[in-house]
């Protein structure tokens, strides 16, 4: 019979192949509830999510204005020198419509109303446009990128869960010494990916975004488009988050007898040049590269750390089993 209810298997019951589709279909269904209701929750979220998401753009977008470079600079400047010019204009006319200045009655009436009038346009001038959000170039753009961003969040949510189904499915097929290695690294896997994000959105989208909104920009005017921007953001964050797993897989490896601890320290060298390797191909210039290879680097030699450690209790396990044994 197939089980009832989304249980984890013991290592050694003997399960039918629909009985492990079964599961398999239960845990599922869980994911994409977990799936569901988290994207309903960013949706109702939406607009705190897309300004969390602008944040990295509208502070390069706004330094750009502030030095009147491209189209929102240059209508910047033009909005503040229009109010400049209005606000000395209004001067003038105040100091020509007061009695002092010997002019008719009539044609300071006149000049006062002016002021007036050009006091009410002044004050309808909009603001420096500081353009801290992307574009939409279609009538649906702002709803599918709305969709698409909290659909990318909701994933972020309901990581945990959908690990945890992973971890029941996966975790009956390891035996109980290869359960003990492996569980610590099922835990640091969420651990390591919101750290990558984190890292990703305060280190390395600011920097790409700088650098490639500069990158030649006096030759073209740069606007930054919704949809490309979030699948930009997405991608990125993405990369750099599983980047950031590198420690769980080398664990894994050493704990299970795949790779030893004393290649791993041989193989500096390369895995050096394979960090550099990965942060090239991570949006941003030579200075991001440095700043994305350093924290790479530094998660490679804790895994070491971590891997001598699982090596040391694979070897106490193993020697306490040949003990046993004899």
């Amino acid at each position: 019979m197939a089980p009832k209810t989304v249980r984890m298997a013991a290592h050694d019951e003997r399960l039918s192949v629909v009985d492990h589709l079964e599961e398999l279909r239960r845990r599922l269904f869980v994911c994409v509830g977990a799936l569901v209701l988290a994207f309903g929750l960013c949706l109702w979220q939406g607009h705190l999510i897309l300004h969390i998401i602008n944040q990295p753009l509208a502070k390069q977008t706004r330094s750009q204005v502030a030095q009147g470079r491209g189209p929102q600079g240059q209508a910047a400047l033009t909005e503040r020198a229009l109010r400049t010019l209005a606000t000395q204009t209004d001067a003038v006319a105040q100091l020509l419509s007061s009695p002092r200045s010997n002019l008719p009655r009539s044609l300071r009436t006149q000049l006062a109303a002016d002021g007036r009038q050009l006091q009410r346009a002044t004050a309808q001038l909009p603001r420096s446009a500081e353009g801290d959000k992307p574009y939409t170039l279609s009538i649906g753009e702002p709803f599918t990128s709305t969709l698409t961003v909290a659909f990318y969040f909701a994933l972020l949510l309901a990581a945990p869960v959908i690990l945890f189904e992973l971890y029941g499915f996966i975790l009956p097929a390891f035996d109980p010494g290869e359960r003990r290695s492996v569980t610590p690294l099922l835990y640091a896997l969420p651990v390591l990916f919101v750290c990558g994000l984190l890292f990703a959105y305060f280190v390395v989208l600011p920097t790409a975004i700088s650098f490639l909104q500069n990158f030649n920009s006096g030759e073209f005017n740069v606007i930054v488009q919704a949809s490309q921007y979030y699948e930009f953001a997405a991608m990125t964050m993405l990369a750099v988050a599983l980047s950031f797993e590198l420690p769980v897989a080398v664990v894994g490896a050493v704990a299970l007898g795949v790779v030893s601890t004393a290649r791993l320290r041989r193989s500096r060298r390369y895995a050096f040049l394979i960090c550099a390797a990965i942060a090239a191909l991570l949006p941003g210039e030579a200075i991001t590269m440095v700043i994305e290879t350093i924290p790479l680097y530094a998660l490679y030699e804790a895994s070491i750390l971590a891997a001598r450690a699982a090596e040391r209790r694979r070897s106490s396990a193993l020697a306490a089993a040949e003990g046993a044994g004899a």
